[in-house]
């Protein structure tokens, strides 16, 4: 029986019969292999509780074993009508990814911070939770703004592939490059800020970047430029600047 079972698995599955799916994978997971699995849990909107149900939206389950390459592999199916993403990794590595301030960490942290527990005998999760808080409270300013120039790279890099496509009227192609260059300039906010995001689209509408069209990406990512440059990361340099890291 999992952790979550019992009169608050019921009535949460009444209100969102996914929990019923997720249940149903992490039992299957522990009965196929009772001997790698030592924490299953769902993170993402949903581990959140206010989660609006919608059939569309994926459950995301992470299972860790006690050792890497153990357990299940890594997978994404659709399960009764739910689209299921299953993450497997081993205790050790996930903590360790835990404690990396990485130019994505604004899409990752929450699923450190925020899991709701499906199996953890051990109480490994509110471990990994303290791995990357704890991390966090020991990071300097440089690594977060070092990570944000990074994301900056990629966020200019596609706005001007972004640019390039609209004036060959490549309409569609364009529009998705500029998706690429908010989701950038998201993370670049995040990280400047120390604020990390639910999922891509959270970071976007929550950094008023959702709609924002060529010339307002633009905007934002010349103003990261200058922020970067002040605290000592500048996007540009020299050839010696370049081969020397």
């Amino acid at each position: 029986m999992s952790a979550s079972s019992g009169d608050a698995g019921f009535d949460r599955h009444l209100a969102d019969p996914r929990w019923t799916v997720a249940e149903r994978v992490a039992e299957a997971a522990q009965r196929r292999f009772p001997a790698d699995v030592l924490a299953l849990a769902v993170h993402g909107p949903l581990a959140h509780g206010d989660d609006d149900g919608g059939g569309d939206r994926e459950i995301g389950l992470l299972v860790v074993t006690y050792r890497p390459n153990a357990g299940p592999a890594p997978a994404t199916r659709r399960v009764d009508g739910v689209l299921v993403d299953l993450t497997v990794a081993g205790a050790d590595d996930y903590l360790r990814q835990a404690r990396v301030i990485s130019p994505l960490w604004p899409l990752t942290a929450d699923r450190y911070v925020t899991t709701c527990p499906l199996h953890d005998p051990t109480g490994w999760l509110r471990t990994l939770r303290d791995e990357h808080l704890g991390r966090l409270a020991r990071a300097r300013p440089a690594e977060f703004s070092a990570a944000a120039r990074q994301a900056w790279y990629r966020g200019y890099a596609a706005h001007a592939r972004a640019a390039r496509l609209a004036e060959w009227y490549e309409t569609d192609q364009a529009l998705l490059m500029l998706g690429e260059a908010r989701l950038a300039a998201a993370t670049v906010n995040g990280l400047l800020s120390r604020t990390y995001f639910r999922d891509p689209g959270d970071a976007v509408r929550r950094t008023g970047l959702a709609g924002a069209d060529m010339t307002e990406v633009g905007a934002v990512l010349a103003g990261q430029s200058a922020e970067l440059a002040a605290r000592g990361q500048p996007v540009d340099g020299s050839v010696d600047d370049l081969l020397t890291g």
